[in-house]
């Protein structure tokens, strides 16, 4: 499969699923690139932005299982050449 270079940012609401966001980052570090953390304090909230490079498959499922987290909001944006 093609590799894609995508971003994904998650958004956190409940500090809670924290050590939960960070073990699903570790099980796919091999797709990343860069990450950066910004804490949100007026809105009780993190957000975590990560640029990642992998099939669409192996992208797909890390938003999809950061999303199914309660609590947390995930989008993928896809780039093109």
């Amino acid at each position: 499969m093609n590799k894609r270079v995508a971003v994904i940012a998650i958004w956190i609401e409940d500090r809670t699923v924290v050590p939960e966001v960070n073990r699903l980052l570790s099980d796919y570090q091999e797709l990343m690139r860069g990450r950066m953390g910004l804490p949100f304090r007026d809105f009780s909230a993190n957000l975590i932005s990560l640029i990642l490079e992998g099939n669409t498959d192996q992208l797909g499922a890390l938003s999809g299982k950061l999303g199914m987290l309660s609590g947390v909001t995930a989008k993928i944006l896809y780039l093109t050449k």
